[in-house]
């Protein structure tokens, strides 16, 4: 099987790792992944980085030229694309730029007319209702004609796309998996000491954006009701909320209690978690952001506690978005925006050792059949399967 994967998102070697495994789950499988020649991706990343082609027998990461270096909904490639998909022929391509992306209606376009006749699927995260006006809603409406199949980073994505009016096959998993590698239970007493915990202590930990919408107001409310418990807070990200954060908590009584880390390399993040009790996501569903298409948003999947449930770490969420369906039964769940209830959960943890063990193990043991990159490839490469198994049967 041939397949053709596009996205900026694999400019990143890291976000590589689930499609390196695809090609390598069976004999004949090639993987050619294709991304923009030039990307600004913002943020605290201010600088263009300029991709490289790299080839690894049955994988390969071919930079093509591009049109737009920093929106991926107007994302598309120059002519040398064309080269390139005469020369691979795929039979699978997946452009992860969403419904309404104009790379991937110039990847339907070009399947057509170099005779490919390959399925055409895309990846999206978008987990809200939205309208749309002409133009744009033209260019979905071709886009969802045309699609195979579609994987979903969320449940929610699935309603929104039947909503739009989609009826072909879906698969619900995220864009990456988790590097079991890296992300793996181990004890990091010298670290700890570093930031003044001491063993005895509960630490209840955030990785994070410091915003409004990840809930952190409500997690310090919830714990400044837990004083009479030796705890720590550990907060690991950054953001426009942190000095509201530490006003908040000096309001509260529990600034002592806080420790804050900037964001470190993600190969770090693992020895952070591992200092946690408990990882929590309180996140809050909001309607505030408004784009061209869209307005809202709330948890798309919260990738966060997949890699704290690989470290045994036992995870806390809200009902935001994909929380409870990432968690389960290997965690607990607690309505958003609700203080009592997330206090409740925490005050669980810290009183009963015994269930922090086994939601630690159960997280651990669902990440490793449902979340590694191994396990995402199979579940991806069953999916491509699905849909050329269909296609044969309706010839």
């Amino acid at each position: 099987m041939r397949i053709l994967v596009a996205s900026h998102t694999y400019i990143v070697d890291l976000n590589c790792e689930k499609l390196r495994a695809i090609a390598h789950l069976e004999p004949n499988i090639e993987v050619t992944v294709v991304v923009p020649k030039r990307w600004k991706p913002g943020g605290v990343q201010i600088k263009i980085i300029e991709t490289q082609l790299r080839e690894e027998g049955n994988f390969r990461i071919v930079p093509v030229s591009n049109f737009s270096q920093n929106n991926q909904g107007i994302l598309t490639f120059g002519a040398d694309l064309i080269g390139l998909l005469k020369q691979f022929r795929p039979q699978i391509i997946q452009v992860e730029q969403g419904a309404k992306a104009l790379g991937y209606a110039e990847m339907i376009a070009l399947n057509r007319l170099l005779g490919l006749k390959a399925k055409n699927l895309f990846f999206t995260w978008w987990n809200l209702p939205y309208k749309l006006k002409f133009p744009i809603s033209l260019l979905e409406t071709y886009n969802l004609r045309n699609t195979h199949g579609i994987i979903a980073g969320n449940q929610d994505g699935v309603d929104i796309l039947r909503q739009r009016g989609y009826k072909g096959p879906v698969k619900v998993m995220p864009q990456l998996g988790v590097d079991e590698t890296l992300f793996k239970p181990q004890t990091q007493p010298d670290l700890a000491a570093k930031h003044g915990i001491s063993p005895d202590e509960f630490v209840v930990g955030f990785v994070g954006r410091f915003v409004e919408e990840k809930g952190l107001i409500t997690l310090l409310q919830a714990l400044s009701g837990l004083q009479e418990h030796s705890w720590k807070c550990l907060l690991l990200g950054r953001g426009p909320l942190q000095s509201v954060l530490m006003e908040r908590a000096a309001e509260l009584g529990i600034k002592d209690r806080l420790i804050l880390i900037e964001s470190v390399s993600h190969d770090e993040v693992a020895r952070y978690i591992n200092l946690m009790s408990t990882l929590v996501l309180p996140s809050e569903t909001t309607y505030q952001f408004k784009t061209l298409t869209a307005a809202g948003w709330k948890e798309q999947f919260g990738h966060v506690l997949i890699e704290a449930m690989a470290c045994r770490v036992p995870v806390i969420g809200s009902d935001s978005g994909e929380i409870p369906h990432v968690i389960k039964e290997a965690g607990l769940v607690f309505p958003e925006k609700n203080v009592a209830a997330l206090q409740n959960c925490l005050r669980q943890l810290i009183e009963q050792p015994d269930l922090a063990d086994k939601l630690g193990q159960l997280g651990y043991e669902r990440v490793m059949n449902q979340y590694t990159n191994k396990a995402l490839a199979k579940q991806q490469l069953d999916f491509y399967k699905e849909l050329i198994a269909n296609t044969l049967l309706n010839n």
